[in-house]
Parts: C-alpha cells; structure tokens; sequence
C-alpha cells in the first residue's frame, strides 16, 4: 500500500513502500544494497509530529498513511533493526512512543508484540509513556510497566489505580499532580479526581501541554460524558467560563457538541446569567 505522504529519496520511498507491503524478502535485499538507509530520515515539514522519521518509524503508521499494517509487520521491523536500526536510540525511542500513541498497530493486533520486540533492542519505556496515556492506550501502558517503565502519579491515575495513588500523591511533582487530575478527568476516574482535588489541585488550571493543554479537567469530563467527575469538578470551583484555547469553547458548548445534553443543563443551569 503506497504511502499519501510524499518521500522525495526514490531509495527510501521504495523502502517505505515495501514495508508496506510486507515484503520482506524485497526489503531485507533492498536494506542490503543501500546500508546507510535506515539511518537516512524523509522530510515532512508541515506535519506538527513525523517531520523527520527514519525508515523504522514508518512501522506504526502513526500518523495513518494507509490505515491498515501488514500481518508480518514484527518480522518487517526487525529486519530494520537488524539492517542497523537498532544502534539508533532516538529512531528506536520515537517509534516506540509512535506505536504505544498510535490506534492502527492496536487495532491491527500488533501493538504489544511491536512494544516488546522494540523494548528488546533497547527503547525506552519510559519515554513512550507520557504519549500513551493521553491517548487512551491503556493497554499499551500496561506493556510499558511490564517492560520496566517507572509507576508514576500520572500513570497510576490514567489506570485507575487508587491505591498508588494514595501511595505516590504525597512525593509526587508539581508537573506530576497536573499531569494526573488532567488523566483522572479526562477518563472518568472520580475518586481519584477526588484524592488530587482533596489535595490542593486547581480544577480550573489548563491542561499541562502534551495532555490536551487547549483545555480544563473540566472540558475533557464534559466531553467525554464523565457527569461523576464533572459534578466533583464544579463543587471544588471549578470556573464554568474558561474557554478552551483553539474553539473557544466553554465546558457546556464541549458537552453540547458531544450531545451530552445532561451534563450540558447542568452547566448552564450553573453558568449564571
């Protein structure tokens, strides 16, 4: 399946393709008659992320390029790190965080075994955390614990782990209790929204960035239909008129136009005049 983003290096463009079709006898003779290829990177400038991917990092489709990953993807990844790949950490870093962010190697079932066969050859689990967790990837996220990656706050409170929560909040950063109410309320785990806001977290603090920054705890829980969570939200003050930075929407117009029409009276009936 050819790629719509357009690779100018015809030799990478060929590699890219066959990665795609899942080729790999073609790739591994293609990888061996140019060496220096999985160290070459293409050139995406006006992509906000993938502006300057290597070949490996095109195994995710992350952004989507065709929708869909061969069956042989693993096999099609590891003849790249075995062409070179794997001695670059950053490549093996970044794809790592682009397959645990990404929905199509999950939806294609090859999300886990891409995470351990990368985590193998020396990515770092830590480092594709922060990008799993806002995305929902929880199952990706569990990979990465079982992989080593560090329990944190706001891994603890984007699992739903009430107990570590308790555990971690009072040696928690600053960064790492923002992080964590963004989590909880974003995915409706009220009694951990409860313990942070309990502990002094502003409910009306913007998002920290990588976390949804154009927008509140509460734009999120409106959002997402979270009526628990948005009640515990406005009953600690959380202010019903910020407005999320790209729409410039308060948390009802959020909850209006995800048709959550209960959460929505309830914030206009509490908007005031």
């Amino acid at each position: 399946m050819a790629s719509p983003l357009h690779i100018e290096d015809a030799t990478l463009r060929s590699a890219v393709e066959l990665l795609d079709a899942g080729d790999v006898h073609s790739l591994r003779e293609h990888l061996a008659q140019h060496p220096d290829l999985v160290r070459q990177h293409a050139s995406f400038p006006d992509l906000n992320y993938f502006q300057h991917p290597t070949l490996l990092e095109f195994v995710a489709q992350n952004p989507i390029r065709g929708g869909s990953l061969p069956p042989n993807i693993v096999e099609v990844a590891r003849v790249i790190l075995d062409a070179g790949a794997k001695q670059d950490q950053p490549a093996l870093d970044e794809t790592l965080a682009l397959v645990c962010s990404g929905r199509i190697p999950r939806e294609c079932g090859v999300q886990i075994a891409l995470i351990d066969l990368l985590c193998d050859h020396g990515a770092d689990p830590d480092r594709a955390m922060p990008v799993a967790l806002p995305h929902g990837e929880f199952a990706a996220a569990q990979a990465l614990l079982r992989r080593g990656a560090r329990m944190s706050l706001p891994v603890a409170s984007a699992l739903n782990r009430a107990g570590d929560v308790r555990e971690l909040l009072g040696s928690a950063s600053k960064d790492d209790r923002h992080r964590a109410l963004a989590l909880a309320s974003q995915f409706g785990h009220a009694p951990i929204v409860r313990l942070l806001l309990d502990a002094g977290e502003d409910p009306s603090r913007y998002n920290p960035a990588g976390f949804h920054a154009h927008s509140t705890p509460l734009h999120q829980a409106a959002f997402a239909g979270h009526m628990d969570v948005v009640r515990l939200l406005v009953e600690h003050g959380a202010r019903l008129d910020l407005k999320d930075t790209l729409w410039q929407g308060t948390p009802a117009d959020w909850a209006e136009y995800a048709h959550k029409t209960e959460i929505e009276a309830f914030l206009r009936a509490r908007e005031g005049p």
